[in-house]
């Protein structure tokens, strides 16, 4: 089962918020791809949450791309920032990636990202979102959220 963006803050808008506030302290974070020969591939990336979607904007024939064309499934990570402080903690996104071809689509896109010309836009459709991070400087927690089911809370000394 996947949902969209506004599926999952709907089901569970605090993480979402939590997950929005890390994605939008940096730009640039970490998406992994499988290669053809299904090994792991992970590249830089710029994401953006629009109109309830999570987005996915590449470059032309992009190796990241061309990974997801043929295999959609991906893993996307915050950026961390420097140093020892990952205020709001660890957060990791898993789905699929769904080309959008659509030019009225991609145009309303481009409005609002501006984006270089031609590129390829993926929306995303989520099969888990995870939070980890520590609490009151002893216990490591994780939140796992997967569609259709409420937020599980792990949480380790």
């Amino acid at each position: 089962m996947t949902v969209n963006w506004a599926a999952f803050t709907e089901a569970e808008p605090d993480l979402a918020r939590t997950t929005e506030e890390r994605f939008g302290a940096f730009t640039h974070h970490v998406l992994a791809t499988l290669r053809k020969d299904g090994s792991p591939r992970t590249t830089g990336l710029e994401v953006r949450f629009l109109g309830g979607e999570l987005w996915l904007g590449m470059m032309p024939n992009s190796l990241k791309a061309l990974d997801l064309r043929r295999d959609p499934r991906f893993a996307l990570q915050a950026n961390p920032g420097e140093g020892q402080s990952m205020g709001g903690g660890d957060v990791r996104i898993s789905g699929r990636a769904v080309e959008v071809e659509d030019p009225q689509v991609k145009a309303a896109y481009g409005e609002e990202v501006e984006p270089p010309e031609p590129f390829h836009l993926f929306r995303t459709e989520l099969t888990e979102v995870v939070r980890t991070y520590v609490e009151d400087d002893k216990y490591l927690v994780v939140q796992v959220w997967q569609p259709g089911e409420p937020v599980r809370t792990i949480k380790r000394t």
